[in-house]
């Protein structure tokens, strides 16, 4: 088989193949033999088909099938032999004005790039760092309470306060006419809880059962409800019913309450800060991973596949119309994505994954079987039964696949930040958790 290679631009190439036409035909006729062995047609007993009829019958999709397997035999031999990393797969075509007794493809692909990952120590990282402080650990103590809240209804001529729990009646009117979604009974919200407007809020605040008001309402310009954002509406609400809340005391009963093991306030208190000390972990990895594979692909040089973009873009937009799928949107695997929509992102994603391969092979990165260990031992830790959840990630090849390109990149990004300019900055608990 003669092989030639051309190079067409940037990581694009091309292979001409050249097949023996009795090559092709020596395995047309072996298979339709071995098919002629158990096809079954009317008129013949199975097993006794004459060739010519199973040829006629079949021969044109054997000599088609032989002709995909044959080519892309040949494509990956030529490919091996000449040291090429294929990415994704060949364009071919047959081309015209072979020699007599042979075949010639043409097949045009792209190859994966060289990535030049320029000197680490002159990149720049920001590194955040944060603690769990006594604040943090009374704030989420204060959730837990709230979250096992009891009520019971204020005397009638008690005003409505902050944290009560209020049942009303409400209609609003934009221009005299009402409008979808503005009206309701029976309505229940948690005075300062924010599940109203502020405004709202304002106006049902120090009114008392059976009161009635009406009061102007001006919706945000970038409200959720598109038909009213920017618009004033008139509400008419009555107070049906007010309860106070009751929140239980920070003491043993709640700490037991909690399943608390050492259900003592220390021991609440101790079990609180573990937990937000391991979230806090995790947050911060994620974050400072993030600026370490910016600034690691801002420090590299390479060309990117069009292959490889477009195959990332065609998993996001399925990913997309599946989500659109499970939201109830009609006919959402037919929704018209374009690709203009996640181009930069699957171009981001490609890039990212082609520099962190090239970071691991060069620096042995990667990930070691006691990493693996101790990184499904961490994730576990937070469950009633740990162990369980060890086996759970051990039964399946894909989930530990999952866990080792986690602990992959985390050992990329301990090896950056030991060679870059790292700058230490120290953010709240709140900011922390904040983020997304």
């Amino acid at each position: 088989m003669a092989v030639t290679v051309e190079t067409l631009e940037k990581l694009e190439r091309k292979i001409t193949l050249t097949l023996p036409v009795g090559t092709i035909q020596s395995e047309v006729d072996t298979r339709l033999k071995k098919l002629a062995r158990t096809v079954k047609m009317d008129g013949f007993r199975p097993g006794k088909v004459p060739m010519n009829v199973v040829a006629q019958r079949y021969g044109y999709s054997v000599h088609y099938e032989v002709m995909n397997d044959k080519v892309g035999e040949a494509f990956a031999v030529a490919a091996n032999e000449a040291k090429l990393r294929v990415a994704g797969q060949p364009r071919i075509s047959e081309k015209e004005g072979a020699p007599e007794g042979d075949l010639v493809f043409d097949a045009v692909f792209e190859v994966y790039p060289d990535v030049k990952i320029n000197d680490l120590s002159n990149a720049e990282v920001e590194k955040v760092n944060a603690e769990v402080s006594d604040a943090a650990i009374d704030k989420t103590i204060d959730i837990l309470r709230k979250q096992r809240r009891t009520f019971a209804q204020r005397a009638a001529d008690a005003p409505a306060q902050e944290g009560d729990r209020a049942t009303i009646d409400f209609e609003g009117k934009i221009d005299g006419e009402p409008f979808a979604g503005g009206k309701a009974e029976d309505y229940q919200f948690l005075i300062g809880d924010g599940q109203m407007l502020k405004e709202f809020e304002d106006a049902v605040r120090g009114m008392k059962s059976g009161e009635s008001k009406t009061f102007p309402l001006n919706f945000p310009a970038d409200y959720h409800g598109k038909d009213v954002a920017g618009k004033q509406a008139d509400f008419l609400v009555t107070v049906k019913k007010l309860e106070a809340a009751h929140l239980p005391e920070v003491n043993e009963a709640l700490a037991k309450s909690l399943g608390i093991a050492d259900a003592t306030v220390e021991g609440l208190r101790a079990d609180i800060k573990k937990n937000l000390e391991r979230e806090v972990k995790f947050r911060l990895l994620a974050r400072n991973k993030n600026a370490v594979m910016d600034a690691l692909v801002a420090n590299a040089e390479l060309d990117l596949p069009n292959s490889s973009v477009q195959a990332e873009l065609d998993r996001m937009i399925e990913n997309a119309r599946a989500d659109l799928k499970q939201r109830g949107i009609k006919d959402a695997d037919k929704a018209p994505i374009p690709d203009d929509i996640f181009r930069p992102q699957a171009e981001k994603r490609v890039r990212l994954g082609l520099v962190v391969a090239e970071l691991v092979r060069a620096n042995n990165l990667q990930a070691k079987p006691e990493q693996l260990k101790a990184h499904i031992e961490e994730l576990a830790a937070s469950y009633e039964k740990p162990q369980d959840v060890v086996r759970w990630y051990l039964s399946d090849n894909r989930r530990m696949a999952e866990v080792e390109a986690v602990v992959i990149e985390n050992n990329v990004t301990d090896y950056v930040l030991s060679k870059a300019k790292v700058t230490e900055k120290t953010v709240s608990f709140d900011d922390l958790m904040a983020q997304n």
